[in-house]
Order: C-alpha cells, then sequence, then structure tokens
C-alpha cells in the first residue's frame, strides 16, 4: 500500500482481506512512541475500515511504554471491571491476558460482549512469543454476523441472551476479583448501575444475572456486528467429561457460568455448534513476534487464543468505554 516516514502499510494476509492491516518499521531502532502522531493518523484513516491494525518491528520496551502508547490515543485505560477470567495487573491500566493453562484454547470473542458494557478499542502486546503455537486469532465481526444463519440470527435478536454467572468456590473468579472489592456493597451498587441482578446464596457467594444483546450496531459506522459470548458462556463449550463432572458437584443453577436465551429459555447445544463453525470459518491466525502491538476496534473485530509452549507472555489494555444503553 505504500511506505510513509518510519514504516509501511500493507495488509499483513492479502489473500483473506484487509484484516489485520501490517504498519511496519522500516528501520529495527525506530520507537514506536517517536512516530506516533503518523501513527495515530494512520488510525483514524484505517481502524474502521480494516478492524485491526498489527505494529511490527518497532522499538517498545516494556509494559510501561506500551501503556503510554495506548494511552496515547486520548482515551483513558480501562480497568478490567465485570471481567470472566483471571488476570494480574500489569502496570495502571495493563493486564496480563487471561491466564489459562497453555494447552487450553480460549474460542473467538469481543472483549466484554456478555456486559451491556464494554471497551471499543483494545491492544496487545507480544513481550514474549511462545516457541510454539500461542498465536491470537481474530475475526470480521461483520462477516461473522453476515455468515451466521439467518434463522438462528433473528431467533438470538428476538430472545436476547441472559447470562448467569456464579463467582468463587474455586470453580470461578472470586466476585472479590470481579468487582474489585471485598466490599458487598460495593459489588451490589456496581450492579445496580449497570442493570446486573445479583443474589447472595446461602454459601456466601454471589449470583448474577444479565440480559444482554446477540448483535450491536457499531456506534460510528453503523455496521452490524455479531457481539455475545454465547458460545462461550453456554455449558456446551466445556469438554464433555468436565461437564459430567461440574453436574456431579453444583446442580445447574450453580454452575459457574451459563448462558440461555432472554427469557430463561435454554440455547440449544446444535444452534452453539453452528455459530461455533461460522466463528472457525471466520478466523484469521499469524504467529506473534516478539515486540508486536495488535490494535483491534473491540466491536468490529473479534479475538482468540491458541495453545501454546514455552514462555509466552502478552499484556493487555483497553480503552474507550461504551454501553449498549447509550445506542
Amino acid at each position: 500500500m505504500g511506505v510513509a516516514v518510519g514504516f509501511s502499510v500493507r495488509p499483513l494476509l492479502p489473500q483473506r482481506g484487509r484484516l489485520p492491516l501490517l504498519v511496519e518499521a522500516s528501520e529495527p531502532d525506530t520507537s514506536l512512541l517517536a512516530v506516533f502522531d503518523e501513527l495515530n493518523a494512520l488510525v483514524d484513516e484505517h481502524l474502521l475500515r480494516d478492524g485491526g491494525i498489527l505494529f511490527r518491528g518497532f522499538k517498545l520496551d516494556g509494559a510501561e511504554p506500551f501503556r503510554q502508547f495506548a494511552a496515547s490515543f486520548g482515551h483513558p485505560l480501562l480497568n478490567y471491571e465485570f471481567g470472566s477470567t483471571p488476570r494480574t495487573n500489569v502496570t495502571q491500566g495493563v493486564y496480563t491476558s487471561t491466564e489459562y493453562p497453555a494447552h487450553q484454547s480460549i474460542p473467538l470473542h469481543n472483549e466484554q460482549a456478555y456486559s451491556r458494557d464494554w471497551p471499543m478499542r483494545i491492544w496487545f502486546y507480544s513481550m514474549i512469543a511462545a516457541r510454539s503455537g500461542g498465536e491470537t486469532p481474530i475475526a470480521d465481526s461483520r462477516e461473522v454476523y453476515r455468515r451466521i444463519p439467518a434463522a438462528i440470527r433473528e431467533r438470538f435478536v428476538s430472545k436476547g441472551l441472559m447470562y448467569v454467572r456464579n463467582f468463587g468456590n474455586g470453580l470461578d473468579v472470586a466476585w472479590e476479583d470481579v468487582f474489585n472489592t471485598e466490599d458487598r456493597a460495593v459489588a451490589e451498587a456496581y450492579c445496580q448501575a449497570h442493570g446486573i441482578l445479583c443474589e447472595w446464596k446461602d454459601d456466601g457467594e454471589l449470583r448474577t444475572r444479565q440480559t444482554c444483546q446477540a448483535v450491536a450496531r457499531h456506534p460510528v459506522t453503523g455496521e452490524m456486528v455479531w457481539f455475545n459470548q454465547a458460545h462461550l458462556f453456554h455449558i456446551s463449550n466445556l469438554q464433555p467429561e468436565v461437564r459430567e463432572s461440574l453436574l456431579d458437584i453444583v446442580d445447574e443453577e450453580d454452575l459457574p457460568r451459563n448462558v440461555y436465551y432472554g427469557d430463561g429459555s435454554p440455547i440449544e447445544d446444535s444452534v452453539l455448534s453452528e455459530i461455533r463453525a461460522v466463528l472457525d470459518d471466520c478466523a484469521i491466525s499469524f504467529p506473534w513476534q516478539a515486540g508486536d502491538v495488535l490494535m483491534l476496534d473491540n466491536m468490529l473485530s473479534a479475538h482468540a487464543r491458541s495453545p501454546f509452549e514455552g514462555p509466552r507472555k502478552v499484556i493487555v489494555a483497553m480503552a474507550q468505554g461504551h454501553s449498549q444503553d447509550e445506542f
């Protein structure tokens, strides 16, 4: 596509389209922060069209410069509130990527699409690339929306989705970590402000229910995107032996997480299988290189994680919070 001062611009995988757009340093000692003004202009031009930009070959020395880079786009970095997976805070507004065991994969999803509030922008910084695997596959959420069978899409849209979460008990993230507090009243206030029904169970743990969108309209481009995490939260996402073991321990209503149609009726396993097949077909994967920074519009692009071998460290920042209730 061309060469600008300090970097070149082209699709990384032209056979798959323009996602992600590759912005590659012309010289290995080019600082990502030093050319920020030029990169910011490029982001303004391309992010909403392409959905994601991969910055490669630039000099970026650690978590703090990464934080500065993400924050320089003009929106305060967000705390990881009402999160669904274990993470560790690295520096202000910067977290580890999901801390699941290396052999596990994380399916494609848009960050916090299980909620009515989410970040519009998300950045990933590959500090250590795995020896094998460990990719962060991505997908165009507009394409996913178009390829979901019409009957399924219409059912999801008309019914909505209800996510049910049971925190703690050694089975999932503790509510204290999810709400960043040990004060029940603070957690309750967050839930009330965000349309989340919550109840304290007899064992002292917290259960929440929230009815959310299945699709969403991008507030700037006006495009429709597939925007939910039904395929992650549904019990069918578990391996059969894990599913069976969990149901031996707890009743269905006490599962760490599950999802239903918005009216509380069950979502058919076969429907989730069709959705997962579409996501698999839309996945775009490429190996990380140490120093890579991937910037995504969180509504236009979904992301995932492949299993890996060897050390791997990817850290994450998020910004520009939006609410479904604002649209």
